[in-house]
């Protein structure tokens, strides 16, 4: 058989593993835990997570502990979840209340800058609520902690806050996630959509870095001038 074609054979055998019951559900639980409570938690907490596709996740782990023989349990994984993102978010707000309005100021990726404006905007706009809403927006779920903190909002007011939006996104979305993989049409079409947020993250990842990389060069250029 011709390389092309054993390569055919091959790719094809593994994505239909991919979109197989089996496969997902041999996945060991430690692991699916340690990689989703990680992908929360570094989403939430640290500013390097815009890109995640979070909500994708968190669902698609709530299915897998659906599936027949799995080993991943949908109660321990959302409280898993629930805890890393209060956490996350905790770690973000005491982060921009410490560092204060100087340290976003003093970011020099435009991209960023703009970023952040953009979810100061959204946290003025609709206070309390920002941080809630904010969970189920990517960008806003990175940044809000962070310019919560910097704003200086009241720290129990943030807290009630947290603690309502990690519960209602962190427990709530592995749960609604589990519940819907009892529809064979949900699943399946999970699976395809997962692998289209994961390519688009990355794809998106990179375009950020080029383009921010671009800008400063370029506001570099300007500035020399």
């Amino acid at each position: 058989m011709p390389n092309h074609a054993v390569y055919a054979v091959m790719h094809a055998s593994f994505f239909g593993d991919l979109l197989s019951d089996a496969w997902w559900a041999s996945l060991p639980a430690w692991l699916v835990y340690l990689l989703v409570i990680g992908i929360v938690f570094v989403e939430t907490g640290l500013l390097v997570g815009a890109f995640f596709p979070g909500d994708t996740i968190l669902f698609i782990a709530g299915g897998l502990a659906a599936l027949p023989n799995a080993s991943v349990n949908v109660w321990a994984l959302s409280i898993g979840v629930f805890l890393a993102a209060f956490i996350g978010d905790q770690v973000g707000y005491v982060t921009g209340r410490k560092l204060g309005r100087p340290w976003l100021q003093r970011q020099t990726s435009p991209r960023m800058r703009r970023a952040l404006e953009r979810t100061e905007s959204f946290h003025i706009r609709y206070g309390w609520w920002a941080v809630i809403v904010g969970r189920y927006i990517p960008w806003v779920r990175t940044f809000i902690p962070v310019v919560a903190g910097v704003g200086r909002m009241p720290y129990f007011s943030f807290l009630y806050a947290n603690l309502v939006g990690a519960l209602c996104w962190g427990a709530g979305m592995p749960l609604l996630g589990y519940w819907s993989f009892h529809l064979p049409w949900v699943k399946k079409l999970t699976y395809v959509v997962f692998a289209i947020f994961v390519i688009g993250s990355a794809i998106s990842a990179i375009r950020w870095s080029v383009l921010d990389r671009r800008e400063r060069r370029n506001g570099g250029n300007a500035a020399g001038v």
